[in-house]
C-alpha cells in the first residue's frame, strides 16, 4: 500500500513539474513575441521603408548572377544542339553507307570495287561489322546528347521562369512601397497640419472693426438721406394740386364738406 501510495505520488510529482515546465515555455515565447513585436512598433515607419528599398536593391546582383547564369546555359545548350545536329547528319550518312555495303554483299559477288580499289568479301563483310560497332556507340553517344539536351533545356526553362518572376516581384514590391511611401507623406502632412495652432485673435479683431466700420457707415448713408427727406418748413418747390380735397374725398367716398375743419361756437358767435 506504502508503495502504491509513493508511486502515485511520484506520478503526480512529474505531471507538476511538465506543468510547470510547459507553462514556462509558454510565457518565454509569449514574452519573446511580444517584446519582438514592441520592437517592431517602435522602428519609424520611414525607416522600415528605407530598409525595405535597400533590400530591393541587393536583390540587383543576384539577379545579374542569375541572367549570367542562364546566358551562360543557353550557350551550352546552343552548343549542345550545334553538337547533336552534326551527330544526327554523320549518323545518317553512316546507315546510308552500312545499308550500301550490305546491298552489294547481298548481290553474292566475289569482290567490290571502290574508289578505284578491289576489296575482297571477307574485306567488305570486315567493315561493314566495324562500321556497324561505331554506328551503335555513336547512335547511344546521340542518344545520351539528346537526354542531356532536354534535361538542360528543361532547367534552362525553370531557370528563365524564375528569373522572370523575381523581376515582376520586385517591380510589384517597389510599386508597392511607392504606394506606402506615398501614404505616409499624406499622413505626414495631416499630422504637421494639426500641429499648427495658429493665433487667430487679430484676425477676430479686425473682423470686429470691420464690422463696426460697416454698421457705421451704413448709419451715416441713411442719415445723409434722411436729411434730404424730412423738412422743418413746407417745401415752396412742390405745390400741393389744388383739388387734392376733392381727389381724397373721391378715393375714400366721402363728401368733400366733410373734410373740411368744423366749424366752433366761437366761429359761430357763441
Amino acid at each position: 500500500m506504502f508503495k502504491k501510495v509513493l508511486i502515485g505520488g511520484g506520478v503526480v510529482l512529474v505531471l507538476v513539474v511538465l506543468y510547470h515546465a510547459t507553462n514556462a515555455k509558454s510565457y518565454v515565447r509569449t514574452s519573446a513575441a511580444s517584446v519582438q513585436e514592441s520592437v517592431q512598433d517602435a522602428i519609424p515607419i520611414e525607416f522600415q521603408l528605407k530598409r525595405a528599398r535597400n533590400m530591393i536593391r541587393d536583390i540587383v546582383p543576384e539577379v545579374r548572377k542569375n541572367m549570367h547564369i542562364i546566358a551562360r546555359e543557353e550557350v551550352e545548350v546552343e552548343r549542345l544542339e550545334n553538337q547533336i545536329e552534326a551527330a544526327e547528319k554523320k549518323a545518317a550518312k553512316d546507315k546510308e553507307d552500312m545499308l550500301r555495303l550490305k546491298s552489294d554483299l547481298e548481290s553474292g559477288k566475289e569482290a567490290y570495287t571502290y574508289s578505284g580499289r578491289i576489296y575482297t568479301v571477307s574485306q567488305v563483310k570486315q567493315d561493314l561489322a566495324n562500321r556497324f560497332e561505331r554506328y551503335q556507340t555513336n547512335d547511344a553517344t546521340l542518344e545520351s546528347l539528346r537526354s542531356i539536351r532536354e534535361a538542360r533545356s528543361r532547367s534552362l526553362e525553370a531557370a528563365r521562369q524564375k528569373l522572370e518572376n523575381m523581376l515582376a516581384s520586385r517591380s510589384q514590391l517597389l510599386v508597392e512601397i511607392e504606394n506606402l511611401e506615398a501614404r505616409l507623406q499624406v499622413v505626414s502632412a495631416t499630422e504637421a497640419g494639426n500641429k499648427y495652432h495658429f493665433d487667430d485673435t487679430n484676425l477676430g479683431r479686425v473682423k470686429e472693426l470691420v464690422s463696426d466700420l460697416r454698421t457705421r457707415l451704413s448709419v451715416a448713408e441713411r442719415l445723409a438721406s434722411a436729411e434730404t427727406r424730412f423738412h422743418d418748413e413746407i417745401p415752396l418747390e412742390n405745390v400741393a394740386p389744388e383739388d387734392i380735397v376733392e381727389k381724397v374725398a373721391e378715393y375714400f367716398g366721402t363728401p368733400a364738406e366733410s373734410l373740411k375743419p368744423a366749424e366752433t361756437d366761437v366761429a359761430k358767435g357763441k
